[in-house]
């Protein structure tokens, strides 16, 4: 099992990224996202999340960008689909308790057919959901896989970008409104 990368309590999380399980060289290694050929750090660095291409060993690093990184399902496999679709409903309900106590901006759920399986939305798509999981918008991303053939580096780095945008915005929104004076 690989830890989820999350803030300390209290801390803003600008949007909690979702992986499906950890792959088996993730699991060797202990870092989310690890194998070669997996886009998510290019893509993460190309959508402007950070200010340069992080290694996997870097992950600690992304709490201080106002990101953190989870699973759906603890186990290690070597291709997503061995999992069970009851391993994924868990792995959702667990989800739903840590968004709850962390309370990102926004959950991005890397898979549409895990997410779709997870949450008993079968007709989910790439991108925002109408979702939410309190204040916290569900944004559902392409895995990021090497096995993903169907979503080239810059096709994952372009939807980064739109939930980076809808992100910022969010919070520019959020600061708004706490700088409003009282009424009366």
């Amino acid at each position: 099992m690989i830890p989820d990368v999350l803030p300390d309590d209290g801390t803003p999380l600008r949007v909690l990224f979702c992986g499906i399980n950890p792959g088996l060289y993730s699991g060797a290694t202990g870092h989310h996202f690890a194998r070669p050929g997996n886009r998510f750090w290019p893509a993460l660095h190309r959508a402007g999340f950070t200010d340069r291409l992080l290694a996997p060993s870097e992950q600690h690093l992304l709490p201080s960008y106002g990101l953190g990184i989870t699973n759906l399902a603890p186990r290690t496999t070597a291709r997503a689909d061995e999992l069970t679709a009851e391993e994924l409903r868990e792995g959702g309900r667990r989800l739903v308790a840590l968004v709850e106590r962390h309370r990102p901006a926004y959950l991005a759920v890397q898979g549409v057919t895990a997410y779709r399986t997870a949450f008993g939305r079968p007709r989910a798509q790439i991108g925002p959901q109408d979702d939410t999981i309190g204040s916290t918008r569900v944004w559902v991303l392409p895995n990021p896989s090497g096995l993903n053939a169907g979503w080239p580096l810059d096709r994952i780095a372009a939807e980064l970008t739109r939930l980076r945008r809808a992100a910022e915005t969010s919070r520019v929104h959020a600061l708004d409104g706490r700088r409003r004076p009282p009424e009366g």
